[in-house]
């Protein structure tokens, strides 16, 4: 399928504006690097303790914001979850600060959190537990005590176990919140049973789901890992390049990659994303995609080299573009379709995912022949190679060559 026939745009007549761009993008994102200290690590990275809370209804951020400010828990953040498929799942993800290791630091995070909502929220009430909050053990251990269906000796098994049908219908039917006592009537519950545990519970209108902790030793080989890993794969594709091509033609790639990377963490920064592992999965997604778009330029180039062996270089490398330009609409147009709609009904959790991907498909299509091809042809002209060239097939190398 061909969108356009005949194209004759001058694309290298225009790499200076391109550059121009690039280079106001660069340095745009790297003032806001610079401006707030570094990128935005996410839990993965920086290390701490993720608090998943679920609440009843909508949950009031800003009251959750200033409640936790007001208990003196500082630097966190707090992320609406939210998509297509559960749009009404009143949770928000409370990220603090690493405190500490192990189940300490995962009890000390949780018990903090619910202070400061218990706090903000005013739902507690003096000599009470949170039945949101409870464990079967704690619900089987007040039953036992008070015994509301005279069992005797054999309340223990027998509150066990309706102990684990309530926390059952609490996380399984109601989402972890129970909001009236009177609501565990539908299990079957009897009502000396809700007497028994309305003396010893209250309901709050949320609900820590889970808990979850990072080291920050952990984060930090995250970190290195991550850029290992994608140094790893821009040097193998400039070897692969290099190979099939010519060694300035897998820099030039590899320099436009680097661009893209720099551009989307720069957007990243301003746009206030977080850097976590899913994002690094799309960053290595994006990198990939635009070697590809770039290696279908740069093999139309060895083609043309072929059959227009007394054209100047810049020349051969308009036509190539213009020649590839609908197959680069068309594979491109679809996937930022794809991905545009992800970032938009994806949700909070894929939000930052989906925006690598929706910038990296936007600013990896346009170094493909705006940056790459361009300082292919700026290096050959600088060269003197540029006015005529021809390229051999692949047993003597696929070397450009000045004919």
């Amino acid at each position: 399928m061909e969108f356009f026939k005949q194209v004759d745009i001058d694309w290298m007549g225009k790499a200076k504006y391109f550059f121009a761009l690039s280079l106001t993008l660069l340095l745009v994102g790297g003032a806001s690097l610079i401006a707030h200290g570094g990128p935005f690590y996410g839990i993965d990275f920086k290390g701490g303790t993720v608090v998943d809370v679920r609440f009843a209804g909508p949950p009031p951020i800003d009251t959750i914001r200033n409640g936790l400010t007001q208990q003196g828990i500082v630097n966190t953040t707090i992320v609406p979850v939210s998509d297509i498929s559960n749009p009404n799942s009143n949770e928000v993800l409370i990220n603090l600060e690493e405190k500490g290791q192990g189940s300490e630091a995962l009890d000390a995070g949780k018990s903090a959190i619910l202070n400061a909502l218990h706090a903000t929220l005013g739902s507690g009430e003096a000599g009470k537990q949170d039945f949101n909050a409870a464990g079967p053990s704690a619900i089987s251990d007040v039953l036992v005590r008070r015994d509301p269906l005279s069992l005797g000796a054999t309340a223990g098994d027998r509150y066990t176990q309706l102990a684990k049908q309530l926390v059952d219908f609490r996380d399984k039917n109601r989402g972890g919140v129970i909001t009236n006592l009177n609501d565990l009537s539908a299990t079957g519950a009897n009502p000396a049973v809700i007497a028994a545990l309305r003396d010893a519970f209250y309901t709050s209108n949320f609900a820590i789901v889970n808990v979850e902790i990072v080291g920050p030793k952990v984060g930090s080989e995250l970190r290195r890992q991550a850029v290992v890993v994608t140094l790893y794969a821009l040097g193998g594709m400039l070897v692969y390049i290099a190979f099939r091509f010519e060694w300035v033609y897998g820099a030039a790639a590899v320099l436009a990659v680097f661009h893209d990377v720099l551009i989307t963490l720069g957007l990243f920064s301003i746009f206030h994303f977080e850097i976590s592992l899913t994002v690094i999965a799309a960053l290595l997604t994006l990198v990939g995609y635009s070697m590809n778009d770039t290696i279908v330029i740069f093999d139309r180039i060895r083609e043309n080299t072929r059959l227009m062996r007394r054209e100047p270089l810049r020349v051969i490398v308009n036509r190539s573009i213009n020649q590839t330009l609908s197959r680069t609409i068309l594979t491109s147009g679809l996937t930022f379709m794809t991905v545009l709609v992800l970032f938009i009904m994806g949700g909070q959790v894929l939000r930052a995912f989906s925006f690598a991907l929706v910038v990296g498909i936007l600013v990896g299509t346009y170094s493909s022949f705006g940056i790459a091809a361009p300082l292919v042809v700026a290096w050959n002209e600088w060269r003197g190679q540029g006015a005529t060239a021809v390229i051999t097939g692949p047993a003597a190398g696929n070397k450009l060559r000045k004919t």
